[in-house]
């Protein structure tokens, strides 16, 4: 099991708010589990995101940090709601940059984050997480294809499907350790979350 230790800054504490957030399978849902839309007397969801805000809000204090993160290390990482990474990874507010996407995929926006987060903003380290399950697994370039003819335009992006998830994390460990942007290359490092038993699995390089 791979784990990051939490630290908090010399001299700052930091205080943390754990809010319990629900699935979709709780949201109310309408005909054929379609989420409900709002009416006269329903809320859509964004309104209880909202709603939600305004509960952790009356009980925030503002922690005293500023933007670097405390552990110098981002995480890139899918956006698949079933990875947790705070929780997964024990991390807390102010630990790490959190930079995500379909698929984890190293893509060149990624790597606009990285530099920033890098060279302005203090971190050393990378944690490049991908997971089993994913649902770029089921798509190919033809998504694209598919697109343009719905839409009348090509998407200028990939999508950056595969099939091999290890394959998959090395080549994102390639891309960030080749990159000419980024000043610190050699800590970098890729895992695979297993979503059924949440324990990370380290990905090498080789």
């Amino acid at each position: 099991m791979f784990f990051v230790p939490s630290h908090k800054g010399p001299g700052r504490g930091v205080t943390s708010t754990v809010m319990l957030m629900t699935t979709s399978a709780s949201v109310p849902t309408g005909p054929e589990g379609a989420i409900a839309t709002k009416n006269a007397t329903e809320n859509t969801v964004i309104d209880r995101l909202v709603e939600a805000n305004e509960q952790y809000a009356a009980a925030f204090t503002d922690p005293g940090m500023d933007a670097r993160p405390v552990l110098q290390v981002a995480v890139v990482a899918c956006m698949d709601a079933r990875l947790d990474l705070h929780a997964a990874l024990g991390l807390e507010l102010g630990d790490c940059h959190t930079i995500r996407n379909a698929g984890g995929a190293v893509t060149d926006d990624v790597i606009r984050s990285l530099t920033i987060s890098q060279r302005a903003l203090g971190t050393r380290s990378v944690i490049l997480i991908h997971h089993t399950g994913c649902g770029l697994e089921s798509l190919t370039e033809d998504f694209r294809q598919e697109l343009e003819a719905e839409v009348g335009q090509r998407p200028a992006w990939s999508v950056e499907a595969f099939r091999d998830v290890d394959q998959d994390v090395r080549q994102s460990m390639q891309r960030v350790r080749t990159n000419p942007f980024l000043l610190h290359t050699n800590d970098v490092r890729g895992f695979v979350f297993d979503v059924k038993s949440g324990l990370l699995r380290e990905i090498d390089p080789a």
